[in-house]
């Protein structure tokens, strides 16, 4: 006891050898009345044996602060074994120090891996209250230039300083923003492109043909929606639908949607050549993860015993099953609720309340709706967990192959749960895509941002807990932000043919997204750990993945949802201009008539109730109704004209993806994944590797 009263009373006047106070590369915070005791001090001893300089701070009421700082030896034997290689630390070879980032990165690594017994490592103790916190403290010099020319509402229309968002958090972090700044530079042609899809429906709200019918039919009765109380109703009815829906729904859709393919694809190609543009200037063009991380293992442990890459059969076909046992009870999930809404429709037009009699359909709408919101913030959860334990079965070999596994999981989880409610959306509900907004806009302001920026009279004591203070951040901190744009990305990408204004707001939203993210991580967050890296990793893959799948649902919603192809069928081979030869009229006159079948009242088995609102001449007798489908008149079987639409929705399917899908192939090939120029400077430098001589 009277050792710990020694450390307790000692503070942050202790000078290192060059006089200098101790600058922690980490903080440990612990409940020092709670927390075991003998197994803090026995980590806290495995450190000291490796040449950490540790202080305590008795900082607040029952806590117990350690600032943790590396010997110089560790950096040292980190540069040895990779000073041949591309790891950006060629600029640092003739300084005493590597860069703060390399060592906040470095003891990361170290805290998180000595082992106090075989099963135990600090991400456990942390979870075993042990210690409560581990985390490296904000440095005020560059902290507080990206405060002032990052993090800040007033340059959410300025270039990124993604040099000094480098120095600060490192290259993964980097690269996430200088990934997101070019998403949101690429979405403004895109958005400007469906902007004007937008506007061309707009211009012809009135003019459409087919709204023209529909708001005329004031004679076509039609059937119930549903049995027995359901009441007929007349197509005029649906006039502003029928309005609003030309909006999205015409032939301006079928261009953007194939041009967004191509899109997708250029921003991605576009992308690899930025990306490699950047990391070339940062000298981690031929960078290795694997070689990184056994670097860091043999610096924690010079008798670090190689991990070989190992596969097994039955562990995958296990994990395999597991998947698709997920994806089956998320599929699952999403026709529950379709089949909610048909079942809500029919009670709520029984019910006892007059409002939700005549509402029921809407009020079904309003309630899958919030059923929906419930299941995707539930099944969030859930995925996350599922995903880790199938990533603790599978056993990764690496940190980077467990990151990557468990990103392909919870990715492919997320999106199913959100594909299905697009799907009960795009072809349930209608043609309608809300893009919802991620985040609502916070005061930078808040109760989470602590000021640290009060100068060097501030003692150390202050600025641990005002470190201690601010929002914790973990290994998912980045991963949700990118986990987040994949979902936005795939929400504009997939169902653009439906919501031609989805890249719009998409681009909106993300020039608030990148400043509310800085200032999130540079103000309100603890300083994340630095990570290197020389790509986006494995959200690559999944953006590629998108792109596909952007091309078959676009190809989907406009086949099969859309009303694009019946009319293209009626104009070419049943309107007036074909049968007639007339050339006085529009072409798709008569096509409402002719997408309604006929149905005989008389084969109802119940009793309808028509609607108020009839007209006189209408209710002495309705004899028969129409509905939307292409079935004969006397046995109600599919009649020719759903065979010709049928067999018209096929082949659009099939050309549009072909072709679709052709274009991003032909547009991958034809732009380098690497400039030329990039190419040139490598090769220069294996030459003078080789040779010794300079080239030229």
């Amino acid at each position: 006891m009277e050792q710990d009263e020694i450390e307790l009373r000692k503070n942050c006047s202790r000078k290192s050898e060059e006089t200098k106070p101790l600058v922690p590369d980490f903080i440990l915070v612990c409940d020092k009345h709670e927390s075991d005791v003998d197994k803090r001090k026995e980590f806290l001893d495995k450190l000291e044996e490796k040449g950490f300089i540790i202080e305590t701070q008795d900082i607040k009421d029952k806590k117990l602060f350690y600032g943790v700082r590396a010997p110089s030896e560790i950096f040292q034997n980190y540069q040895c074994p990779l000073k041949n290689s591309d790891s950006g630390l060629q600029n640092h070879q003739t300084k005493k120090d590597v860069p703060i980032t390399t060592r906040i990165r470095i003891v990361n690594f170290i805290l998180q891996n000595p082992k106090i017994s075989p099963e135990e490592t600090l991400q456990k103790l942390i979870k075993a209250k042990v210690f409560e916190a581990a985390f490296p403290l904000h440095e005020q010099g560059l902290r507080k230039d990206l405060k002032e020319n990052w993090a800040q509402w007033r340059k959410i229309l300025k270039q990124q300083p993604i040099e000094d968002i480098r120095s600060y958090f490192g290259e993964k972090v980097a690269l996430y923003f200088a990934w997101l700044g070019w998403y949101t530079r690429m979405l403004f042609p895109a958005a400007v492109l469906g902007l004007l899809v937008f506007l061309y429906g707009i211009f012809h709200f009135d003019s459409s043909q087919v709204s023209k019918e529909i708001c005329e039919a004031n004679t076509t009765i039609m059937c119930p929606l549903c049995d027995q109380k359901c009441p007929f109703w007349q197509l005029s009815d649906t006039c502003t639908y029928a309005k609003v829906t030309h909006l999205f729904d015409n032939e301006g859709t079928i261009l953007f949607a194939v041009l967004m393919a191509l899109w997708a694809t250029v921003f991605l190609e576009l992308w690899k050549r930025k990306r490699a543009e950047v990391v070339s200037g940062w000298e981690l063009y031929g960078w290795d993860e694997d070689e990184e991380e056994l670097a860091l293992q043999l610096i924690n442990d010079p008798k670090y015993t190689l991990k070989f890459y190992q596969h097994s059969y039955i562990r995958s076909t296990i994990l395999l099953l597991l998947v698709l046992l997920m994806i089956t009870v998320l599929i699952g999930l999403a026709h529950a609720l379709v089949i909610y809404r048909v079942v809500a429709t029919v009670l709520f037009t029984k019910s006892n309340f007059e409002f939700i009699r005549e509402h029921a359909s809407t009020v079904a709408v309003v309630t899958g709706a919030v059923l929906h919101y419930i299941t995707i913030i539930v099944m969030t959860k859930v995925n996350r967990r599922v995903a880790l334990f199938l990533c603790e079965l599978e056993k990764p070999r690496t940190f980077s192959e467990r990151e990557n596994s468990f990103t392909v999981k919870i990715f492919t989880f997320q999106f199913f749960t959100y594909f299905s409610s697009l799907i009960y959306i795009a072809f349930f509900l209608g043609s309608w895509l809300r893009l919802r907004f991620r985040k609502s806009l916070a005061n930078p302001k808040d109760k989470n941002e602590v000021d640290m920026e009060k100068g060097p009279e501030d003692s150390c004591k202050e600025q641990w807990l005002k470190n201690y203070q601010l929002n914790e951040v973990n290994v998912f901190s980045l991963f949700d932000e990118f986990l987040e744009m994949m979902i936005q990305y795939s929400f504009t990408t997939i169902f653009v043919a439906a919501f031609p204004l989805a890249p719009l707001m998409a681009f909106i939203n993300n020039l608030f997204e990148i400043r509310l993210d800085a200032i999130k991580m540079v103000q309100q967050q603890r300083r994340i750990v630095p990570r290197k890296a020389n790509d986006i990793g494995i959200w690559l893959q999944v953006l590629e993945a998108i792109g596909i799948l952007a091309v078959i649902g676009n190809g989907l919603v406009i086949a099969i949802t859309s009303d694009f192809i019946p009319m293209q069928v009626y104009k070419y081979t049943y309107s007036p201009c074909v049968l007639q030869n007339r050339t006085d009229i529009n072409c798709l006159t008569g096509y409402i008539n002719h997408s309604l079948s006929v149905f005989r009242v008389q084969d109802f088995e119940w009793q309808m109730k028509l609607p108020e609102k009839l007209p006189d001449f209408l209710r002495s007798e309705i004899t028969e109704c129409r509905y939307r489908d292409y079935r004969n008149s006397d046995d109600y079987n599919y009649s020719a004209q759903f065979w010709h639409v049928f067999a018209a929705r096929l082949a659009f399917l099939i050309l549009f993806e072909h072709v679709a899908l052709c274009i991003k192939l032909i547009a991958a090939w034809y732009v380098p994944d690497v400039p030329q120029s990039v190419k040139n400077k490598h090769l220069q430098k294996k030459h003078e590797n080789l040779t010794g001589v300079p080239g030229k």
